[in-house]
């Protein structure tokens, strides 16, 4: 693998205009780095479990000369480097890794197992990339602090904890994120895109990633004898109307010009072929991009489920109770349009037309947008590096087959492009929001 990672690096530093004076640097730090990425992506951890991770964040920003404080929000690291008068620039990378038992086959795949706090035994795997967030960077920090006679004023990084559980955002700022560090003028951070080719770069105006809702519904019946439903309010029939009519939510009542889902993705009921449960229960997700068809969302899930227990004939008392998990809200990510545009306009620029798209909002979530919504005078953006290798794109492209997505136990990304692409992306917009 090595061997054409850097065939392939060499390529990609041969072809972006202006990026001379970064790229050797970042090919010498290349094989320190993965090094590191070998090391995070065989040991991953779960959401507000990073302490290991952390740990290597922190020590690799002390190395390159910021003020590092640990701890913040769970395991967060907040790392500062001033350098004279000028904005502030926030640079964010996540930590944790999922209870996914990575499937790859690749030398140094994770086998780390653990207990989750729900008492499941799983495997651990970096299936959604962070790993690569993670040392793209350290990468960065690295060069900034090799490069401070070319910039002025002050950078925060993040690593931050518990983004797959859509938490760690609110525990930074809770902890005092924008009052015990600088408060950024501008907010930068990538992901790592299954969709994309390797060294790819995606950025998308405006909203980038969806709200995210997890919704419980009970479904309450009158529990009874399989022979005699005539006797029962049948919850397993009333749960199938309720999961029919949320169908109406998307396809009736959002304009065709939006985007929303709703997914039931589990649906539990019973014990027994000839018994009659007294209960069933869903589980939903739900993805929108504004607030408002957020709510028109929740508002339907909970007037629908009432409408069919009622439409059943179900008692007062046994109406279905519809939860909200609150703890697992996470919002959508809105990126500055103005800011991002520019941003774009400069990577274009750089690393050339054919390697830089504005690409479609996606709905999967993100909890980067908190940081924005706490603060909306802060400049926002978070941007795609791809991650599939290019052989394996263009076969998938030929042969009509699907590739292995973000959060699958098969996901394998490009590494070496992806961090050395995003590690100059990320210090080259930070040199241009800084430069003197």
């Amino acid at each position: 693998m090595r061997n054409s990672a850097v065939l392939t690096l060499s390529l990609l530093f041969a072809a972006p205009v202006g990026a001379q004076e970064l790229a050797p640097q970042i090919k010498a730090e290349m094989p320190s780095l993965m090094a590191i990425y070998d090391d995070l992506h065989a040991n991953p951890e779960l959401s507000f479990m990073e302490e290991r991770s952390a740990g290597v964040m922190a020590r690799e920003a002390r190395a390159a000369g910021f003020e590092v404080t640990e701890k913040v929000g769970g395991h967060g690291v907040v790392a500062v480097m001033r350098n004279g008068p000028g904005p502030v620039v926030m640079i964010r990378a996540d930590m944790d890794g999922l209870p996914v038992t990575e499937q790859t086959g690749m030398p140094g795949a994770s086998k780390v197992r653990v207990v989750t706090k729900e008492g499941v035994e799983t495997g651990v795997m970096h299936a959604c990339g962070h790993d690569t967030h993670m040392t793209a960077w350290i990468g960065t920090a690295r060069l900034l602090a090799a490069n401070k006679a070319r910039w002025s004023g002050m950078i925060v990084m993040i690593g931050q904890p518990a983004e797959e559980r859509g938490a760690g955002a609110v525990a930074m700022l809770k902890d005092g994120l924008f009052t015990r560090f600088p408060k950024p003028d501008y907010a930068i951070a990538f992901h790592d895109a299954a969709q994309f080719p390797a060294g790819m770069i995606g950025y998308t105006p405006g909203y980038a990633l969806a709200n995210v809702d997890s919704v419980d519904i009970h479904v309450k019946g009158v529990g009874g004898h399989g022979a005699y439903p005539h006797t029962t309010k049948d919850p397993v029939v009333l749960a199938s109307r309720i999961v029919g009519s949320l169908q109406t939510l998307v396809s009736r009542e959002v304009d065709p010009q939006d985007a929303a889902v709703v997914t039931v993705g589990s649906f539990h009921a019973g014990t027994k072929h000839n018994i009659i449960s007294d209960e069933a229960k869903l589980q939903l997700t739900v993805r929108s991009f504004s607030d408002k068809t957020r709510m028109m969302l929740l508002d339907g899930i909970r007037r629908i489920a009432r409408g069919e227990a009622i439409a059943a004939g179900v008692p007062d008392d046994r109406m279905p109770v519809v939860t909200l998990e609150e703890n697992e809200f996470t919002p959508s990510t809105f990126n500055t349009p103005d800011f991002t545009l520019e941003m774009g306009a400069f990577l274009k620029g750089r690393f050339g037309e054919a390697r830089v798209k504005q690409v479609p909002a996606v709905m999967g979530g993100e909890d980067f947008g908190q940081f924005q919504r706490a603060d909306t005078t802060i400049k926002s953006l978070i941007f795609w590096v791809g991650g599939v290798k290019q052989s394996e794109f263009d076969a998938s492209v030929k042969e009509g087959r699907q590739l292995p997505s973000l959060h699958s136990p098969f996901w394998a990304p490009d590494a070496p492009v992806v961090i050395s692409t995003a590690t100059e992306a990320m210090t080259a917009m930070t040199l241009k929001l800084l430069g003197k």
